[in-house]
């Protein structure tokens, strides 16, 4: 009886961070800020697991499903394009992060990633493309991982580039387990020579730039810029610094925000601040050897989205990350002082929050789960 009753709160703590879809959530009602309280706004409704989205130089959003659906939002109306690549839509997998070149109002090149079957397992690709009459035209695979994820999970996946044109890509351990430790069957986010549980840097076309690190047992740069990360669902810029940052899950606590530091090693699966699944340990606190996390959360808030503000829209919150929590329905602000990383809830129960993205117009918009939808995050004076 007592073996039945841990592997049925086991359950519910590895569904409560899990990527199947919440319930419906109702608005969120105003939240304090400094000197104004928070609404929202509903921009795009009543579709299905909006993964993604950006703002084209037009005004309109193109945003992903992860069922498999490239839409564009413009004028109150959706049109959905044609010749989308297959993709794997089950477990964790499907159609996921979209970006534009930084060059895009030139030439028009838009970068996805998806979930690709290949047999009994799949594997990750990042391609570019161009849209012609509503439909994915001009196809090219940049990068694809090894076919080794037997269970379709921990996929990643962001795409942001820097101020010099570089694409980084972030890509989650795939593999057979999610289990940390020194005994873990899966070891690809420490295996340089994998692209799995990576972050990768690379040219807009692809290609490996000379500077990227040699890591120890290769004998050349390769697109790997850091690894050792689990399951990377936040990617962000930090235009003032050119810094990337990134967020990831953890396991039973342990969510990660981290700056991503070129040939660094972040420890996944042999040190994190959570827990496996099953209340085993993993390796306490010490991580000597490993790139610290800049701040952790435990319990897991499912970090998913992450942006750095850079407007003033939102009072001396400027230069703020906000992290998006799939598990905990929140928006999380992340602020240091003094060096050191403080967190502030500053939206509850919103929904699972997928995408945390600051539109042209300065205002942080986010997609939230349950139905899928886009809203604007609207600060009003007090």
């Amino acid at each position: 009886m007592k073996n039945v009753l841990w592997l049925f709160f086991s359950f519910i703590t590895f569904a409560s961070c899990a990527e199947s879809a919440g319930t419906k959530q109702e608005e969120t009602p105003p939240v304090k800020g400094d000197d104004f309280e928070l609404t929202t706004e509903t921009i795009l409704g009543d579709r299905g697991a909006v993964w993604g989205f950006k703002f084209l130089p037009d005004g309109s959003i193109i945003f992903t499903e992860r069922s498999g659906k490239i839409g564009i939002f413009a004028n109150g109306k959706v049109t959905e394009l044609s010749g989308v690549p297959k993709v794997a839509y089950e477990s964790q997998g499907g159609l996921l992060d979209i970006a534009l070149h930084p060059d895009y109002a030139n030439n028009g090149w838009i970068y996805t990633t998806y979930l690709e079957n290949s047999g009994a397992h799949s594997r990750m690709n990042l391609i570019r493309f161009k849209i012609k009459n509503n439909a994915v035209t001009d196809i090219q695979k940049l990068h694809t991982t090894s076919s080794t994820n037997q269970w379709r999970g921990h996929n990643g996946s962001r795409i942001v580039f820097d101020k010099n044109g570089f694409l980084f890509w972030s890509v989650g351990e795939g593999g057979p387990s999610s289990r940390g430790g020194a005994d873990s069957p899966n070891k690809n986010a420490q295996n340089v020579k994998e692209s799995w549980g990576k972050v990768h840097r690379m040219t807009d076309d692809g290609k490996v730039p000379a500077d990227n690190p040699v890591l120890p047992g290769n004998s050349a740069p390769t697109t790997v810029y850091s690894y050792g990360h689990r399951n990377p669902q936040g990617l962000a810029l930090n235009p003032t610094t050119n810094e990337i940052w990134e967020s990831e899950h953890g396991p039973r606590g342990g969510d990660e925000l981290n700056l991503i530091k070129k040939g660094a090693n972040y420890g996944w699966p042999l040190v994190s601040y959570g827990i496996n699944y099953d209340g085993a340990d993993i390796s306490g606190k010490k991580h000597t050897g490993y790139t610290e996390p800049a701040f952790q959360w435990t319990p897991s808030i499912g970090a998913c989205g992450l942006a750095y503000l850079t407007s003033d829209k939102y009072g001396n919150w400027k230069g703020s990350f906000f992290a998006g929590g799939l598990a905990l329905n929140h928006v999380s602000r992340i602020y240091f002082e003094n060096g050191t990383a403080k967190e502030e809830v500053i939206l509850k129960d919103v929904g699972r929050v997928r995408d945390v993205v600051q539109g042209p117009d300065g205002y942080l918009y986010l997609s939230l789960e349950g139905p899928g939808r886009i809203v604007k995050v609207i600060p009003k004076k007090k």
